[in-house]
């Protein structure tokens, strides 16, 4: 039974975590005039214009995993390598942005839980609820800015190395995939990801005590 919840939990707030992030991927690339992603039909809300089933399953099983990637045409940039990690980059940001308004909000809901009377079951329901979506959120994009392609961390590092160097890597995104699945099931990432995610979890949480400390 505790499992089926977890899962009924899991399932939207993955969902969530992975529209958020491929949508701004494609939002980007869009502004920068690249009208692939449009004609895909992935500048979409809708999550099954942006599920990839293995990654969703990486995701729900262990914490971080991927949605299927937006197509974009770099051609359309002006600078292709900066437009590459602006649309890269947007993807990490929109998670982060969508952790900062969960524990935001979850922070006002309990403050006003408690002004309120709820009970304490109420009230550790509300905050295991909205600490999930922002873990999950953050888990993703810690991951996804672990330089290695197809992710999106190594579209950012080819801001700060040589084009040679850059494009040679991009060329083993077919095989590096195959790496990441092993290494995110063997548990390799889990104290990357949970030192990444623990840091930015904790600037999150000061951040919003400052922002609701007159309520208090």
């Amino acid at each position: 039974m505790l499992s089926l919840i977890n899962i009924l939990i899991n399932v939207p707030i993955t969902l969530i975590a992975l529209t958020g992030h491929e949508f701004a991927h494609a939002w980007v690339s869009t502004k920068l005039g690249d009208p692939t992603p449009r004609y895909e039909g992935r500048l979409s809300l809708n999550p099954m214009a942006h599920l990839d089933i293995t990654g969703t399953i990486l995701m729900i099983l262990t914490g971080f995993g991927w949605a299927k990637p937006v197509s974009i045409n770099p051609t359309y940039y002006k600078d292709r390598k900066k437009g590459m990690a602006l649309t890269a980059v947007a993807g990490p940001l929109s998670n982060f942005i969508m952790a900062f308004f969960g524990v935001l909000i979850g922070t006002l809901i309990l403050i006003l839980g408690n002004f309120l009377g709820w009970s304490e079951s109420v009230l550790r329901n509300v905050n295991m609820l909205f600490y999930l979506f922002a873990f999950r959120n953050l888990c993703f994009m810690v991951f996804n800015l672990i330089p290695i392609p197809p992710l999106d961390g190594s579209k950012v590092l080819g801001l700060f190395i040589p084009n040679r160097t850059y494009y040679t890597i991009l060329q083993y995104e077919r095989y590096s995939i195959i790496l990441i699945m092993i290494l995110s099931l063997t548990g390799v990432f889990n104290s990357i990801i949970g030192g990444g995610v623990s840091a930015v979890f904790g600037l999150i949480s000061r951040a919003v005590s400052v922002i609701v400390s007159p309520i208090i």
